[in-house]
């Protein structure tokens, strides 16, 4: 790409010593003609200047009738999409220089000069300035997708790459999320717009899942009757979009494990999760029901 770059540079510059030799040619073939044929000469040139600066005010009026036209509707979408002003402001700087960099592309073609040079050395730049770029320009188009898109938004509280948290700001290159024991994570727009983001402030409503343990010989249906009154006594357990479900998951090496999964406002899950763990710890032994040690079976031969 640097090979690219430099021959695209001495092309530009051949050209350029090209011209100054033309010039040169023209000075002199110039002093040999009288004032007439001068005069003829100058005044059919201004006469090809004078359509081609008329084209070239119409190419320009179009081109930036046609830029502004493109901002509008960007912006209307950002809008509509709530997207970050400094993401707007952002795309509108981009998407008019790139317009502006192509309308005088077309100018200077229409001026007769000729661009391959100068379009083969914009293109080396670009493509070299990309490649050291790649990194930083994957996180800028993840950030832009993620404001687009709005997988989430500040606020919520979500886990992805390896890092649970709430979002405290959506940059350009990265994400702030605040971890619970208040550190602030910088996570790269790029990985993230790609990956697995569970967001669990999404929905209104969450499932709490418990699973308690009782000794065997215990009755499982009183410990059912128990956590059902547990259960009915907290307000804040939900009766829809399903009942409290409580069932006996399995039975382990030295506990009968039982499941219970209720509903709950989003803002309610850790609240009913710790109160109902302290209630069931507090109401098992009250009720007969014991709460297991793991034990080992040792046997022991005499020979």
């Amino acid at each position: 790409m640097i090979l690219d770059f430099i021959m695209a540079t001495a092309t530009v510059a051949n050209d350029s010593i090209n011209a100054v030799a033309k010039l040169d040619e023209a000075i002199a073939a110039v002093s040999g003609l009288t004032v007439a044929e001068v005069t003829n000469i100058v005044v059919t040139y201004a006469l090809a200047l004078g359509w081609k600066l008329i084209k070239v005010g119409f190419v320009w009026m179009v081109g930036r009738w046609l830029t502004r036209r493109l901002i509008s509707i960007v912006k209307l979408l950002m809008e509509k999409r709530n997207t970050n002003l400094t993401v707007r402001t952002f795309l509108v700087s981009l998407i008019d220089v790139v317009a502006l960099i192509i309308l005088l592309v077309i100018i200077i073609s229409i001026l007769g000069i000729d661009t391959s040079s100068f379009i083969a050395l914009f293109a080396s730049a670009g493509v070299a300035i990309g490649m050291a770029l790649s990194g930083t320009l994957q996180n800028f188009a993840g950030g832009v997708i993620i404001l687009l898109f709005r997988p989430f938004k500040v606020g919520d509280f979500i886990e992805a790459q390896g890092q649970v948290g709430t979002v405290k700001e959506i940059q350009i290159f990265n994400t702030l999320i605040q971890t619970g024991d208040n550190k602030t994570i910088l996570v790269p727009n790029g990985p993230l717009s790609t990956g697995i983001i569970n967001n669990y402030s999404r929905e209104s409503l969450r499932r709490v899942d418990f699973t308690f343990s009782i000794s065997y010989g215990d009755d499982y249906e009183k410990a059912k009757e128990v956590l059902l009154e547990l259960i009915a006594a907290d307000k804040r357990i939900l009766n829809s979009p399903v009942e409290p479900f409580i069932a006996l998951k399995e039975l382990g090496a030295s506990s009968i494990n039982i499941v219970v999964r209720v509903w709950a406002a989003q803002a309610d899950y850790w609240d009913i999760y710790f109160d109902l763990n302290k209630a069931v710890y507090e109401t098992f032994p009250k009720r007969g029901l014991n709460f297991p040690y793991q034990t080992f079976t040792v046997n022991v031969n005499n020979q």
